[in-house]
């Protein structure tokens, strides 16, 4: 496998794994600011009530963007082995 390939696929694996994280990665940065807001607002300051919203929140993105994330997830494999395919058969 040349360098040139290797690189493309490398890239296409970030992209991928930016892809399949940013929206639980955002619901979080998203549910704790609205969370330490409030927090900021009532003089709460409690660290561990930030975590049930945020398990919440997460849950539902995930079930939301599950079909997308399985869909590009299913993509990226078959291009991966059809690039292993034809690598193999040079």
């Amino acid at each position: 496998m040349q360098a040139i390939d290797l690189g493309a696929i490398l890239e296409q694996t970030f992209l991928v794994a930016l892809k399949l994280s940013a929206p639980a990665l955002l619901t979080a940065l998203g549910v704790g600011l609205l969370v330490s807001l409030v927090q900021a607002v009532t003089q709460l300051n409690e660290a561990t009530l930030s975590f049930v919203p945020k398990v919440l929140a997460i849950g539902a993105v995930m079930v939301m963007a599950g079909s997308f994330m399985t869909a590009t997830l299913i993509s990226f494999t078959r291009h991966l082995f059809d690039q292993l395919i034809l690598v193999g058969a040079t």
